[in-house]
């Protein structure tokens, strides 16, 4: 993994609006965003229910797309490519953490790790499994490989996720609430995950309800009815050692 990029602007947000449609005009999400993240930021979106995260979120990861405005990632206009194009972008340089881990059931969980070079044929199959090993033991799961998800518990599941989510090498990892499910001491092991990715030079976002772990964040974005309300950073010596 590359060294931290400080201060080099890998993704940003330009008079960005998201209104899905619905009666009396629609639902407006998010309203007039503007928000520059560095490459090699841990950065947090908070908010309560309703406030845009997830949906920031997933327009950061061209999952879904802006109304009006801009999202450009690692200099690439996302809200400009179609589907195709989208597909093959997400796929190399994004990894997507999910609440609900979203792991293929009936695979093992190497093989699930393996299935986003599999799609984007990054890796010869021999490689594959190597580097899918390789990256389970990484996040402390390397005698899960074989096992179905089922057999795993939800803070394993979720490591198998950012495993998955690693596969390619992106430089950019969002999670949508990835300790929603957990224990407070699962959570607390995950986010330290995270954050040693940051340490290791990928830009993640993460969107959090748990204030109680905003310590942990380089920056926090508040959302507040579809807009950034504020934004919060830490002290370096806060973030303290952590390493993958």
């Amino acid at each position: 993994m590359s060294k931290n990029n400080d201060g080099v602007q890998l993704i940003q947000l330009r008079d960005v609006t998201k209104v899905y449609p619905g009666a009396g005009g629609g639902f407006t999400a998010l309203g007039g965003i503007n928000l520059c993240l560095s490459a090699g930021e841990l950065t947090a979106i908070v908010g309560k229910s309703g406030s845009g995260k997830s949906t920031l979120a997933n327009l950061i990861t061209g999952i879904d797309r802006p109304t009006t405005g801009e999202v450009l990632v690692g200099g690439t206009a996302v809200h400009a490519l179609d589907e195709s194009r989208l597909a093959t972008w997400r796929g190399r340089h994004v990894g997507v953490v999910f609440q609900f881990f979203q792991l293929l059931p009936a695979l093992t969980v190497a093989e699930n790790v393996m299935l986003p070079m599999d799609l984007c044929g990054t890796y010869a199959a021999s490689a594959a499994r190597a580097r899918a090993r390789d990256l389970l033991a990484r996040v402390g799961i390397a005698e899960q490989a074989d096992k179905l998800p089922a057999a795993l518990s939800g803070g394993q599941q979720q490591r198998a996720a950012i495993a998955r989510a690693l596969a390619n090498d992106p430089a950019l990892v969002v999670a949508d609430e990835p300790t929603g499910n957990l224990d407070s001491r699962t959570a607390e092991s995950i986010l330290d995950l995270l954050r040693a990715l940051a340490r290791a030079g990928k830009t993640v976002v993460v969107v959090t309800h748990e204030r109680d772990a905003l310590r942990k964040f380089a920056r926090v974005v508040s959302l507040v009815d579809g807009r950034v309300a504020e934004q919060t950073h830490a002290t370096p010596a806060l973030l303290g050692e952590v390493r993958l």
